[in-house]
């Protein structure tokens, strides 16, 4: 496989949830006609779809190459705001992963891309995200999906937990801390992107900085930790 194949959709997904895939008349007509317009508009209607399919697997495939170490054969993964789920797709061909996703189910309806304090934003449709890994040869028995608003969370013990660009980057670890105090094990590696790496060493004894991001609105750390301090 050489890219995904993203339907018109689905690419608009994927530009809500990585906004570097936008070119850069598209960004700047968001920032002439406002956020609303972008999200409804905008987003959907003046994009190529093929092109964004191509960019996508790209982008998917060097978040891959930073993170892959962290995994092996068959592991158990917990993927929290995935978007439309394509490092999970390459995770899975590559390491037979099972996965389980916790997302937002709806897409508001003035993409924002800060700092979210009750975690109200959200930019999904877990039916795409279920189709886009399905058609990507991710096979069902190893997908299982949950509507964070709606669905009781997996409480199974996880080997990896990965969150790029959303928890902590977007809205506050504290949402999510007790719940996964429950579902890490003592050797369980949690991989997020943060705006406070530092917070991090209250928690774990082990933090690893993967990649760093200084060139963005949101300066923050790709970060690997592992060994809690306490359960």
């Amino acid at each position: 496989m050489h890219k995904f194949k993203l339907n018109r959709e689905l690419a608009q997904l994927a530009i809500h949830q990585r906004i570097e895939l936008c070119s850069p008349i598209l960004k700047r007509l968001r920032k002439i006609f406002g956020r609303y317009l972008f999200s409804t508009f905008l987003s959907k209607y003046l994009i190529n779809p093929n092109e964004i399919s191509q960019k996508y697997y790209n982008l998917m495939e060097k978040e891959l190459l930073l993170i892959e170490k962290y995994f092996v054969h068959n592991s158990k993964v917990l993927s929290i705001g995935s978007g439309i789920g394509g490092v999970e797709v390459l995770l899975n061909k590559k390491f037979n992963t099972h996965i389980s996703f916790i997302e937002k189910n709806y897409v508001s309806k003035k993409i924002k891309y800060g700092w979210d304090e009750k975690n109200q934003e959200a930019y999904n449709n877990i039916n795409l995200l279920e189709k886009f890994l399905i058609n990507s040869g991710v096979e069902k028995k190893n997908i299982n999906l949950f509507d964070f608003d709606k669905d009781k969370l997996p409480y199974d013990k996880f080997d990896v937990i990965i969150s790029l660009y959303s928890l902590d980057y977007h809205y506050d670890f504290e949402i999510y801390k007790d719940y996964l105090l429950k579902v890490l094990k003592p050797d369980s590696i949690l991989i997020l992107d943060t705006v406070r790496p530092g917070y991090f060493n209250e928690i774990f004894n082990k933090v690893d900085v993967i990649k760093e991001d200084v060139d963005t609105v949101h300066k923050s750390k790709r970060i690997a930790c592992r060994n809690l301090k306490f359960k």
